[in-house]
């Protein structure tokens, strides 16, 4: 028995931000904007949290599906952007959609967030664990961003994702293999310095403006390049599939030079037309992006 991506859905606010709201905040341009991210516009939440972005993300792919809330046994919300420390935002999101029979909870893995959900998703599936898993990738990012930082500010968007994670007897189809790697000592190169356990919120915090990301951005790119190049090379040769036999390549990214940097060994597979059109219209979106990408 194998574990398959049964149904998807996604949505975005409906607040468009191009580059020029921030020609007027910030000392940037448009041309500099999309010359070194490809981004041209993104989507923020005027109101609500995490948890208002997954809803309507949710019952897109409930209806996808033909099914109801209640026919869900677990859902995992992949966000770095919770509504609140305390309940988890998967168990507001029970709440909302009226999935009285799931269980759930949060991982918060950032960038990697929907990935590693992916996988948990997979493994509790296929060990009966769950029946019908909701999988959600979401981000209000717009919550997390310093507004006066041009490195940051400009690079992300709110959204969110849902994938149907269900067992199939078709063994041709399914989650077939994953490659994941972890580095904590890039943890200075991108991280909230407050809020947390080691610096929990006090008046001067906020002044400090210590609750946004802070972003080395050379370090995360030159990393996330040759990482994804290097595990995407391994995930291949461990399943004996050649770079050209790909369809689709759906990856995480927060520019659009991320595509041709670095690539796997063998034949370029055809380019993911939305994902390289959501990059351009919505920004980067840590956990949402792979989900968006594949709805």
């Amino acid at each position: 028995m194998r574990a398959a991506i049964t149904a998807t859905g996604h949505y975005l606010p409906p607040d468009v931000y191009p580059n020029a709201f921030f020609e007027k905040q910030l000392d940037t341009t448009d041309a500099w904007i999309r010359s070194r991210t490809g981004i041209a516009e993104r989507r923020f939440a005027s109101a609500g949290g995490t948890s208002d972005l997954i809803v309507p993300a949710a019952g897109r792919c409930l209806d996808a599906r033909g099914v109801s809330a209640t026919a869900v046994d677990c859902i995992i919300v992949a966000t770095m952007t919770p509504d609140r420390l305390c309940p988890s935002t998967a168990a507001i999101v029970q709440r909302k959609l009226g999935a009285t029979l799931a269980w759930g909870f949060d991982l918060a893995g950032a960038c990697s967030g929907f990935v590693y959900g992916l996988i948990v998703a997979t493994k509790l599936v296929e060990s009966g664990a769950a029946r019908r898993l909701l999988l959600c990738g979401a981000d209000r990012m717009s919550s997390v961003i310093d507004p006066e930082d041009r490195a940051t500010a400009v690079l992300f968007g709110d959204g969110a994702g849902a994938v149907l994670i269900e067992a199939v007897e078709d063994e041709s189809v399914g989650i077939l293999d994953h490659v994941f790697q972890m580095d904590g000592e890039g943890e200075a190169a991108l991280y909230i310095p407050a809020g947390g356990s080691v610096e929990p919120a006090t008046a001067e915090s906020v002044v400090k403006r210590r609750h946004y990301v802070v972003q080395d951005g050379p370090a995360v790119f030159k990393a996330a390049v040759v990482g994804m190049a290097d595990v995407t090379a391994e995930v291949l040769k461990r399943s004996e599939v050649a770079v050209g036999d790909l369809a689709w390549l759906v990856p995480h990214q927060a520019r659009a030079h991320h595509r041709g940097r670095r690539q796997a060994p063998g034949p370029r597979p055809r380019p993911c037309r939305y994902q390289s059109r959501s990059l351009r219209e919505h920004g980067g979106r840590d956990d949402s992006d792979r989900a968006l990408g594949m709805a």
